[in-house]
């Protein structure tokens, strides 16, 4: 069984949900097997403590564990405190339908023999099971039903996902606790926070490995941004470009594309790209939004001193702001 979750993590019972958090992070950061190739140790550390995060960051396991209900690998709590109805050890010993042969009542309720009675008989008649090879495999919680061998631990991480990465659904390399790396095939419609669950790539365990949950944690991008479905862009144009309209370059998440600036366009025109943003969960996609900025020169830049000789004497007589009512 594993140790207490709390004493794992080194928080309180009554530890907040963001102490809980914080004490993991702490903990994953100096274990995690990617800083620690040459200690074992660490590794087995960084599973115990990612096993008591899974369990405490979960509200309902960990109002259950709290109440006695599951232990900490997340198995439902025996009657008395065993691993599983009386076979666990309950009362002291080998349960009763203990493999040993240790005689009398020395270890509990052990198999053996007492004044010629076979205890493990008489108790494997009582209860149906048998001890030597019957299907309960011993008694088997008072009900001839065996419990399931317990799985092993899941294990919890955290792949950062970079926002180009993730608009075009790009697979993610990850290593596992084991030392061992995978290719993550990213879903349709993933958003910030999306969990994604791996069967049998956590702790090994009795009744199999656990799982690994991974939870995607989107990067923002320097000049991208996201927008629900779609992502935008601030595109510079050079003032010439604006007036006589241009074909430029534009950046997507999926490479450079030849855009068109039309004539006489201004600040803050948006053009849009379609599907060129954000997946969906039915497996379309946003849009990309570029949003143009004429990038005026330096007054003090070649380019700024031609502009300003050649718009010498020039003034624009609109009323451009005329529609703000001042």
């Amino acid at each position: 069984m594993a140790a207490d979750p709390y004493t794992t993590l080194g928080v309180p019972r009554g530890a907040s949900e963001k102490d809980i958090k914080s004490a993991y992070r702490k903990l994953a950061k100096e274990l995690h097997p990617d800083k620690n190739q040459d200690n074992p140790k660490a590794a087995e550390r960084f599973s115990e403590v990612t096993g008591a995060y899974d369990l405490l960051s979960d509200k309902a396991k960990r109002a259950q564990f709290d109440r006695g209900e599951i232990d900490a690998d997340g198995n439902p709590a025996g009657p008395f405190g065993g691993g599983g109805g009386f076979g666990g050890g309950g009362f002291g010993g080998g349960g009763f339908g203990g493999a040993g042969g240790q005689r009398g009542f020395g270890g509990g309720f052990g198999g053996g023999s007492e004044d010629g009675i076979d205890l493990e008989d008489l108790f494997g008649g009582i209860f149906g099971g048998g001890a030597r090879g019957g299907p309960a495999g011993g008694m088997g919680g008072m009900g001839g039903r065996g419990r399931a061998a317990p799985r092993g631990a899941n294990v919890s991480y955290r792949l950062a996902v970079p926002l180009t990465d993730a608009a075009e659904l790009k697979a993610q390399r990850i290593t596992l606790s084991d030392g061992k790396t995978i290719d993550l095939k990213l879903p349709a419609g993933l958003e910030d926070g999306t969990q994604m669950r791996l069967s049998g790539k956590g702790e090994a365990g009795p009744g199999g490995a656990g799982d690994a949950i991974v939870t995607i944690q989107i990067q923002p991008h320097p000049f991208f941004r996201q927008e629900g479905d779609d992502l935008r862009i601030d595109l510079p144009i050079t003032l010439d470009e604006a007036l006589s309209g241009a074909k430029v370059k534009a950046p997507t998440p999926a490479g450079a594309v030849m855009l068109s600036v039309p004539v006489g366009a201004s600040s803050g025109k948006v053009l849009r790209l379609k599907g060129r943003g954000m997946s969906r969960k039915d497996g379309t996609r946003g849009d990309q939004l570029i949003a143009l900025q004429i990038a005026m020169p330096e007054p003090d830049s070649e380019a700024g001193r031609d502009l300003a000789a050649r718009l010498e004497g020039w003034s624009d007589g609109r009323d451009v702001r005329g529609k703000l009512g001042i």
